[in-house]
């Protein structure tokens, strides 16, 4: 697979960038790609990969800082179930299966047959020295709807596109600060200023 964090500045959506076809490049190696729409987005965390990687691998923690995930629940070492959330309260759900995992540096899965949403993906971790390590995430998928639900669930912001940036950018905040920054409280924020 290439590079992709070369050919693009850190944090700037790749698919937004000029190199498409780098990003089209790596969505052709997915394994069992499904779909196709494509997501592809970097972004440097100054942490070390195999900490990243450690984190992100335990799929449990994926919640905290995935903001449409309702929750993850675990089958065994290479299977997941995801309920995610859609547009106009709806939730979308799938099994997933990791398909090629080299600790401290890539995980890649897919979506196992009878998906709401079928998509393929891969996280990578490369060390940036002294910077951290540029986490690149990219993602095949198939909405719901065709090019119609796409566009209501960018109107709901709960597009893949959309949802990518900001759980790295949020990805990046939980590791280097330890919490994610809010906007308002947070329901447990409320109990304990007694709101």
């Amino acid at each position: 697979m290439p590079d992709l964090a070369n050919h693009q500045s850190d944090d700037a959506p790749i698919d937004a960038s000029k190199k498409r076809d780098a990003a089209a490049t790596a969505a052709a190696q997915l394994p069992e790609g499904k779909g196709d729409a494509i997501v592809a987005n970097a972004v440097t965390i100054n942490r070390p990969a195999g900490e990243l990687f450690a984190y992100f691998r335990d799929f449990a923690n994926l919640p905290t800082f995935m903001e449409n995930v309702e929750r993850i629940d675990i089958l065994d070492t290479a299977r997941s179930h995801w309920v995610v959330k859609a547009p106009a309260g709806r939730t979308v759900e799938w099994d997933a299966r990791i398909t090629e995992e080299i600790p401290d540096r890539l995980i890649a899965w897919t979506s196992e047959e009878g998906a709401d949403v079928a998509n393929a993906g891969r996280i990578e971790f490369r060390d940036a020295g002294a910077r951290g390590t540029v986490v690149t995430v990219t993602i095949l998928y198939d909405p719901p709807g065709g090019t119609i639900g796409r566009i209501v669930a960018k109107m709901f912001q709960r597009e893949p596109k959309i949802q990518a940036r900001r759980d790295l950018r949020r990805f990046k905040q939980l590791m280097e600060t330890g919490e994610v920054a809010t906007p308002a409280m947070n329901p447990a924020q409320h109990e304990e200023m007694g709101l």
